[in-house]
Order: structure tokens, then sequence, then C-alpha cells
């Protein structure tokens, strides 16, 4: 710890007292995400309750030009919580309120630490859900942080689309407010979308205004195997192309599906297999049923498996929330090295087959699932970090995998964020637009302080 970050840690400890923590278990914990990057630990962690505490702990930060951290549940996965340069994580869990639900406007302003599951408990019995479902119980400023999506974006969108304003501080500690709750605006430029996916790197968000959803009358799930990955995918085009309005459908390859069914106890067909979800009265779900099961009988489909008890929905829909563990259970005692990217649909066979070729001919574990119905697919990596050899052979396959992706018109992450392990990826997707970026973040932060290293890398 260096002289100004030791006077800024001791000018905190003054108000904060035992909400300022510099013991080395809390601090590796605040700079472990859930992947295979390195523990790198911040100098202290602030433990705020309010967002007027929020802006006095920046401003003292940016007082002593330290380094400030925002930090969500550490669910993220590309580092987007390492204190690269030491500093001083802000910890948003004490932010745990939930200041309104408007059910006749269906929004709702919640603090940043509330998590997705606490929200959705809190609606209970209004008809109404927020549907953005990442997967992990993430905290809500995180997923704005991230522009999170998940299962249910090919029906109800990202957090893109989901957040109507934000209650964001600066990297000076001024409070801003972006956005109202107004259903669409011509205001100005759009601030929101600038801090929805900024990682953290322009400010701190301590509040957003999000939009519900109605919970679907009736719903009704399935899966169903394929005898080749190309022909699941070309089964989601087609029923895209024929305008079904499915709820979920996620791609899950042979290998994923051998480490389901060992963690979580099912029996399926070691295939390429889709899962469906669909929502809307029984009359549409029946007709979207009927449409999809057709589809898919054309590609090959066998072994339809039906769902429609909420116990049984669940089930199946864990399973595949489970897949992290489940493929640690492939390889015992390897870390996983999550990887995503997102191409334009018609695109989405040929890059999956190319991934899983790639990956057969370097001899390695990387089970393959996908939200297929936006483009966006993963392989994960199960690995040993200290294998130079291996993590040489997984680098360059992902490497390959962002680049095909790239030519394509796709993106090097659909989901997980640039962090600091894609920048270099970020660059060459960006072009010339990189340095506006740069830019863009040096006017908010002139000073360096906010997520160093993140998205657009150190100052140069």
């Amino acid at each position: 710890m260096n002289t100004a970050t030791q006077t800024c840690v001791e000018e905190l400890r003054g108000w904060l007292q035992d909400r300022l923590s510099t013991t080395t278990s809390v601090r590796e914990h605040h700079g472990r995400d859930t992947t295979f990057h390195p523990v790198m630990p911040p100098d202290a962690v602030a433990f705020p309750h309010t967002v007027e505490e929020v802006q006095r702990i920046v401003a003292a930060c940016a007082k002593h030009r330290v380094p400030v951290i925002p930090y969500g549940t550490g669910t993220s996965c590309e580092g987007h919580i390492a204190a690269l340069r030491g500093g001083v994580s802000v910890d948003t869990s004490g932010l745990n309120r939930i200041r309104a639900i408007r059910a006749a406007d269906m929004d709702a302003t919640v603090e940043a630490g509330v998590t997705r599951k606490t929200l959705n408990a809190h609606l209970h019995g209004t008809g109404l859900q927020f549907p953005i479902d990442p997967g992990a119980d993430a905290s809500i400023g995180g997923m704005v942080s991230t522009r999170a999506s998940g299962t249910n974006a090919v029906r109800y969108g990202t957090m893109r689309e989901n957040v109507m304003s934000l209650e964001v501080v600066l990297p000076n500690g001024e409070l801003i407010q972006t956005g109202t709750r107004a259903r669409k605006s011509s205001a100005g430029y759009d601030l929101t979308r600038l801090f929805v996916g900024a990682e953290g790197t322009l400010g701190i968000v301590t509040a957003a205004t999000v939009r519900l959803h109605p919970l679907p009358e009736y719903v009704a799930a399935a899966s169903c195997a394929f005898g080749s990955l190309r022909e699941a995918v070309n089964t989601v085009i087609e029923t895209l192309q024929c305008g079904v309005q499915i709820g979920r459908v996620e791609l899950l390859d042979a290998v994923q599906i051998d480490a389901v069914n060992r963690y979580s106890r099912l029996g399926m067909q070691v295939a390429p297999t889709l899962f469906f979800e669909f929502h809307g009265s029984e009359p549409e779900v029946a007709h979207q049923v009927a449409m999809v099961q057709e589809i898919a009988a054309s590609h090959g489909a066998s072994d339809f498996a039906w769902a429609e008890r909420p116990e049984d929905r669940t089930r199946l829909w864990q399973a595949r929330h489970d897949i992290w563990w489940a493929n640690k259970g492939l390889r015992p005692g390897a870390e996983g090295l999550p990887t995503d990217v997102c191409v334009p649909i018609s695109e989405l066979a040929d890059q999956v087959e190319a991934a899983q070729q790639d990956v057969a001919a370097h001899n390695l574990i990387a089970p393959m699932c996908g939200h297929v119905g936006d483009g966006n697919f993963h392989l994960c990596f199960m690995v040993n970090p200290l294998d130079v050899d291996e993590m040489g052979r997984a680098k360059g396959v992902y490497t390959r995998m962002i680049r095909r992706a790239l030519a394509v018109g796709g993106t090097c992450t659909g989901e997980h964020g640039i962090g600091h392990g894609k920048v270099e990826f970020l660059k060459e997707e960006a072009g010339a637009a990189f340095q506006v970026m740069q830019a863009l973040r040096y006017a908010l932060d002139p000073l360096g302080i906010m997520n160093p290293g993140k998205v657009t890398g150190f100052p140069v």
C-alpha cells in the first residue's frame, strides 16, 4: 500500500470504522471472480450503506488519486473486479433497498445491491417479473455494469433494453440521474446507455429504474436431441424466421449434456440438445409447440421430453444454470475458462461447428452452450492454469473463435463484457471507435481512478 492509499484508507476508516476492511480474507474475496483469473485484491474494502456514503468514498479516493473498484456480488467472468493497481473496492451490497414498485407503470426503482432474485421475490403477487436472468443471482448494479442478459434475452432483451434510468456517482463524487421513467425520450444524449455496460469505468451505479414484464399466463418447456449441432442451430433459425415467439431456447452440445447428466442426475440422450420454453396463453403455447415440433422434426430431432409442471421446468432450467459446476465435474481440480461470442444468427451454425472442430483438433475439454436465439454461444475450457502448453492451446482456440466472429460481423462478447482480458479484442472490434471510447472515459475520469485497466485499458 503506497502512502497516498494509506492516507486515503485511514481517512475512510475514520468514519466508516468497521465497515472499512483491510483483512486479507476480505480483500482476496473482493479480488476474485468466478473464473480462472488470478486473485488481485484491493488494498481495502469499503461497505457503504447509503448513496451519500458512496459519494464520500469516491470523493476521498479522487482527492488522493486512489483507484476505485465497484463490487456487486463477484459473479462476473472477465476479471472486472480485479484490483490491477490496488485501491479501494466499494462493495454495494449494503445498497439493498427497493425504493418503489409501480405496478401500473410496470417499472421498479431499486438500489444497486438488490439482486434479481430478491426483486422477483418482492414482486410476488403483483403478476409482474423482472426477467433478465444471467444464471447467477447477480446484483442489479452489476447486471447494469456488464450489460447482462441470459436465457430470457431472446424474448425480453438484455439489460440495455430493460434499464430506463440510472443514479450514478461520478469519479469526482458527484451524483447524477440519467434518463426518466418515460417509455421514450428524445432529450439529449442517451447517458443511460453509456453507463449500461461501462463495467464501473465511468462511475458507480447506485440505483436503477428497470422495466417489469407480465408473468406469462401459461408456460411449457421441452428438450429435444439432434444428430448434429448444425441441425439444432438450423431448427432455431427457422423457428425465429417463422415468427414463433419462444420464451427461451438454449443449445447444449453432447459434452455439455454428459456433464449435466452427471451433475444434475438427468438421463438425457448424450447428443446436441435444445432446451425450449414457451410463454403465452394455453392456445398460443399449443400453437408455438406444434410449429416447433414440426420444424425440429424436419431437422431430425428426436427424444422430445416435455416439462409442463413448474417443478419439472425448474429442474430442467436449474440443470442449465448449474453447468459451471457440472463442467468442473468433468475434470476435478481444473479451472474454468469461459468464453463468449455473439454472431448474426445466420452465421451461427458455421461458427459453432468451427469452434467445436478447433477444440477437438487441440485435444481440449470445452463443453459448449449457447443462448442461440440471439446468436450467443460459449465454450467453457476446463484447464490447468499452470500448464503453459495447455493454456496456450486454449487461448489459441479462443482467439480464433473471436476472430471468426468478428469476420462475420459479430462481437467478442455477447454478455460477459470486456474486463481486462478482452481489451485487445475490443480494439480489433471497435477500430477507430476505440479512441472515442478512451476520450469519453478521460472526459469523465481524467484522474483514471475508476476501475483502471478495464474495457479501454490503462491511460496512454
